[in-house]
């Protein structure tokens, strides 16, 4: 049997599988998978993550490498592309201890040019790669209930959506290796951009002596509406809650990655390229721990 038929045929019955990266949103992909009946392993260099999900029932790997040795598909949770590289690429990392037919699934939101260089470093390997960025928070995680926009080879895809489907709500293949992360950036550049705007017309409602939330129910009821005015808005700004879960760091991130993508293509995009100038010359008035709703605040 050749190399993809057997991965295939495993496919059919993976039951282990590994997360590294244990922080909100890999500890709760790991505990969904517990639920739906998988032995879930994982690895984080954070004692007190690895304690409180081995008190939950799974299996600690001492490293990268020996948990990818233990397990049939592995998720990445990690916070940056250098740390995707680190973790796969060096010693002790993933592609030191995997064997030949893994199925690696990164979900961090990542610089798609990296991606393309650790999954091709994993092929030369044996190794199968998949960027499936994820939305939806903590909460979509401990629920299984993300949002996932998946690249990589179409058989890899199919054979990972049974893992797939115990993390997530919705998955949606948009092409090869990269696809994915180019997909969450921009998702995430137009997230920044409607946070931007949205702010601006709460503000300009309030000018004008009217109650942001009211207006807001009338241009939800409209074609202004966005993921922003309809679950950002209520759910964690006009009742001042600001926990989402998603920081203004990390925000910046992809935004600043989101920019980097616009410069390496030379797009004009002149609205894209003033959320991103905003979005940097936030961090003079709204602090990296702050949640990334906060960003309404901006001019404020």
């Amino acid at each position: 049997m050749n190399l993809q038929g057997a991965c295939m045929e495993q496919a059919a019955t993976i039951r282990k599988v590994g997360v590294v990266g244990l922080g909100n949103m890999g500890s709760g992909m790991a505990r969904s998978l517990m639920r739906a009946g998988y032995q879930v392993a994982g690895f984080d260099p954070s004692p007190a993550a690895c304690a409180a999900l081995q008190a939950d029932g799974a299996a600690i790997a001492a490293s990268a490498a020996e948990l990818a040795g233990q397990v049939e598909l592995l998720i990445l949770s990690l916070p940056t592309s250098d740390v995707v590289e680190a973790v796969v690429l060096a010693p002790a990392g993933v592609l030191e201890g995997a064997r030949r037919g893994l199925l690696v699934v990164d979900t961090t939101t990542a610089d798609p040019n990296s991606t393309r260089k650790v999954a091709a470093a994993a092929a030369e390997c044996g190794l199968r790669f998949i960027d499936g960025p994820v939305s939806g928070g903590p909460k979509g995680a401990a629920t299984g209930t993300m949002t996932m926009v998946l690249g990589g080879d179409a058989a890899d895809v199919a054979a990972a959506m049974p893992v797939l489907e115990a993390i997530s709500a919705k998955r949606v293949h948009v092409g090869p290796v990269g696809a994915g992360h180019v997909t969450k950036l921009l998702n995430n550049l137009m997230c920044g951009a409607h946070l931007l705007v949205a702010g601006e017309a709460a503000r300009i409602a309030r000018e004008a002596g009217l109650d942001a939330q009211q207006i807001f129910e009338g241009i939800n009821a409209g074609s202004g509406r966005s993921g922003v005015t309809q679950v950002n808005y209520p759910t964690w700004v006009f009742n001042e809650a600001f926990n989402s879960g998603f920081t203004m760091k990390l925000m910046r991130k992809d935004i600043r990655l989101a920019m980097g993508l616009l410069k390496e293509l030379s797009v004009d995009a002149p609205l894209s390229a003033e959320a991103g100038r905003l979005w940097a010359h936030s961090a003079d008035s709204i602090a990296d721990g702050e949640d990334f709703n906060r960003i309404v605040q901006l001019g404020e």
